[in-house]
């Protein structure tokens, strides 16, 4: 067998596997048990041909114009179906006893299939098909249990904005397509490098953001990813985990082409600021942990998009993959996590110093800038130094209560920090074959987000009263969501809350022992 066939080979197994194992699923009447050890095995096996792959199969194209492999792609491959891997272990757990547990799993597979197509596109027609095939899955684990109204809502509403996703793909595709007179991406690089940015081609790239912007939750169509809490802890761990945040694997697989879409990085910057801004304070405000998590996933969603708007695709595609890591671990451990909460709530609370939240910004920001320099190579532009010391700034608040604890803490805030920015800047040394493109006019007005952000959080230790009508806004959510649900019920009605009852009913018939397990 030839190095070329053994790449292809490799290339292809894992999206294989995942199919076969949701049409044996879908088609046969297996018992709970063997559903779940026929799909620990394949996925095992998908794991171990991802793997292979990353080692041996790099930049290489196993379907040349239409699949192609990038070291970013094989890497959240292997990092995809791992999560996959332990969150079937989880599910099979979760969900036993429950009814539906061999659609749960082909579904399941499903989802991987499309993510690993989505993560070999090199053409428009993959990309489109593979991302609404993701979204088309999860729809059937988002509504495991049909009795819950919000779910459905949830579902439908996340399956309105995938639609207008859909629609701005497929014109996005037309208009580059025309263009360059093909519809594999390595021929839209090579056009745009020869010929530069069309105005087909700038709206192309601003039909690509709005539809990434759509899938990726980001406000005002952000709602969806906040309700479906109701929905399996594993599969929010999913959808958290390695499926909301295909949208920056995409931006950052189109730098070439955003790199001179002036436009369409306007847009991004705006909403992923803004959705930072308010998304971060909304996580503030809100005491369930799993809701918590998800305000946490949208602010996050918004740091990674306006880190492809700045130009900086590399932190792009760092923050991808531990925000992957982070929140396969924080679902997948909710019940500790809420442990951990409930002992806090044992200690009265700290409060940090006027001054320390003050000098924090400064002594974070002078800390990151002093081991940007001593770096040999720099990793990014001064005003990013900016952005990642307001992100540290916290660790360095000292709470009120003095003594030597508060030196401590502050001295463990400062090497945490420290450590943060060393990390990154190991980061940076990785081969995964991806050039920045920053812009200073975009960069500093994120610096500028990132400051309101902290001013905000600051205001909220040290002037909680006066701060009260602002956090009750907060606490809502500043009433978007409200607007976007209210907007899509007018213009796509939908009897969801009917249907759900239908649903319930039709379970308790079947099932009259069912005791509603899996909440949340």
């Amino acid at each position: 067998m030839t190095t070329i066939s053994f790449l292809a080979f490799s290339a292809w197994a894992p999206p294989a596997l995942m199919l076969a194992a949701a049409l044996v699923l879908g088609l046969s009447r297996l018992a709970p048990p063997r559903v779940w050890t026929l799909f620990q095995s394949l996925s095992l096996l998908s794991l171990l041909m991802a793997l292979l792959t990353l080692v041996a199969g790099r930049d290489g194209a196993p379907w040349p114009g239409v699949l192609h492999l990038s070291t970013l792609g094989l890497v959240l491959a292997l990092l995809v179906q791992a999560l996959g891997t332990v969150i079937g272990s989880f599910s099979a757990r979760y969900l036993q006893g429950e009814h539906g547990q061999r659609q749960y799993a082909a579904a399941l597979a499903v989802v991987l299939t499309a993510v690993h197509l989505l993560l070999l596109a090199d053409h428009w027609v993959v990309l489109i098909a593979a991302w609404a095939i993701v979204g088309l899955a999860l729809q059937r684990l988002l509504c495991f249990y049909p009795e819950r109204p919000f779910a459905r809502l949830a579902s439908y509403k996340k399956s309105i904005a995938d639609r207008l996703a859909d629609v701005l793909l497929i014109a996005a595709a037309a208009l580059a397509w025309r263009e360059v007179g093909n519809g594999s991406f390595s021929a839209l690089w090579a056009h745009v490098a020869q010929q530069g940015m069309s105005t087909s081609l700038q709206v192309s790239a601003l039909c690509l953001t709005l539809a990434v912007i759509l899938r990726t939750a980001l406000l005002p169509v952000h709602g969806w990813l906040i309700q479906v809490m109701e929905a399996p802890t594993p599969v929010s761990a999913l959808l958290h985990a390695g499926v909301v945040n295909l949208g920056g694997f995409v931006l950052v697989r189109f730098a070439p082409l955003l790199e001179q879409a002036i436009a369409a990085r306007a847009v991004l910057l705006i909403v992923s600021a803004g959705t930072v801004l308010l998304a971060g304070l909304v996580m503030l405000t809100r005491i369930s942990i799993k809701v918590k998590l998800a305000w946490s996933t949208v602010a996050q969603m918004g740091f990674m998009l306006l880190e492809c708007a700045a130009g900086l695709y590399f932190f792009a595609a760092l923050h991808l993959i531990g925000h992957s890591l982070y929140k396969a671990h924080a679902f997948l451990s909710a019940s500790s996590v809420v442990r951990e909460t409930r002992l806090a709530a044992l200690h009265s609370p700290s409060v940090p110093t006027t001054a320390s939240v003050i000098l924090a910004p400064l002594a974070s920001v002078a800390m990151v800038l002093g081991l940007h320099s001593l770096s040999p190579h720099p990793a990014w532009p001064w005003w990013w130094s900016g952005i990642l010391g307001l992100a540290w700034a916290p660790l360095l608040w000292r709470a009120q209560a003095g003594g030597t604890g508060r030196l401590r803490s502050g001295l463990l805030g400062l090497l945490g920090a420290a450590g943060l920015t060393v990390a990154a800047l190991l980061a940076h040394l990785l081969p995964l074959h991806i050039a920045d493109t920053p812009r200073s006019v975009f960069g500093v007005t994120a610096l500028l987000a990132m400051l309101a952000l902290y001013v905000c959080m600051g205001l909220l230790q040290l002037a909680p009263h006066a701060m009260a009508a602002w956090r009750r806004r907060s606490y809502a959510g500043f009433y978007l969501d409200e607007a976007y649900t209210r907007l899509a019920l007018q213009w796509w009605p939908s009897n969801w809350a009917p249907s759900a009852r239908r649903a319930a009913a039709a379970q308790h018939v079947n099932n009259p022992a069912s005791d509603g397990r899996g909440q949340g």
